[in-house]
């Protein structure tokens, strides 16, 4: 799916409630294939070693096996409903690189994401850039609204043109298969919970995690990432 089955045309006057949360990022410098990075995280095979952690030292370890595994799978292996409850194979986006992130319409961060989401998928769609975004209600609630009212939402106020999915959990018992399938793939500090709206997950061409961004990282901050990644 190129874009929504929508097209929006004005702007209106929407007003957001914000409610920021504080949050204490945890922010390390790594290495992937795609160079060094400000990202909270690393793709497969990441293992944690600082002495300053050693709670977390068991967790890293074991997380190369779950990793392994994972690389078995691809995004592209899962099938998802959109926002108008159809049935989408992300097989369809085979060959494009990723952004997917699960958004939030009434948080602290949802005005700046949405715009540069909106500016960096018009900036490279045509590169071959497809972002995914997931509605997810499980942060302080921030995201209340019917699959209707959230594609009314991201359309008037952002001009939202990028593919947006139905409302899914990305925690607990009963998380959606591909949220499984993406934190597994790139485990966290905190182990593989998603930790706030708008985390972000980069995926290759082939449909593998090769970058995982925390929720205070926005979309311009990794914009190198992903022309590195289109360049590949």
């Amino acid at each position: 799916m190129a874009s929504l089955p929508f097209s929006c045309s004005s702007v209106l006057g929407l007003k957001i409630h914000p409610n920021p949360t504080t949050m204490a990022p945890f922010v390390t410098s790594i290495k992937s294939p795609l160079g060094p990075s400000k990202s909270a995280f690393l793709q497969r095979g990441f293992s944690l070693r600082s002495p300053n952690l050693p709670r977390f030292a068991s967790k890293a370890r074991s997380f190369g096996v779950f990793a392994r595994a994972a690389t078995e799978k691809s995004v592209h292996d899962f099938t998802v409903k959109d926002i108008d409850g159809k049935d989408v194979a992300l097989s369809k986006f085979k060959g494009k690189a990723l952004l997917i992130v699960n958004v939030a319409s009434k948080c602290g961060l949802t005005s700046s994401n949405y715009s540069e989401l909106t500016h960096i998928y018009e900036k490279y769609k045509t590169q071959g850039l497809e972002i995914l975004a997931f509605p997810c209600n499980q942060f302080g609630g921030q995201e209340p609204g019917s699959n209707p009212e959230i594609k009314q939402f991201a359309c008037t106020r952002y001009k939202a043109e990028f593919p947006i999915f139905d409302k899914v959990d990305v925690n607990g018992p009963s998380t959606a298969p591909v949220y499984q399938f993406l934190k597994s793939s790139a485990g966290g500090f905190l182990g593989d919970l998603i930790k706030w709206n708008f985390e972000k997950f980069l995926v290759d061409k082939n449909g593998k995690v090769v970058e995982r961004y925390q929720p205070t990282t926005s979309p311009f901050q990794i914009e190198k990432d992903i022309q590195k990644l289109l360049a590949a």
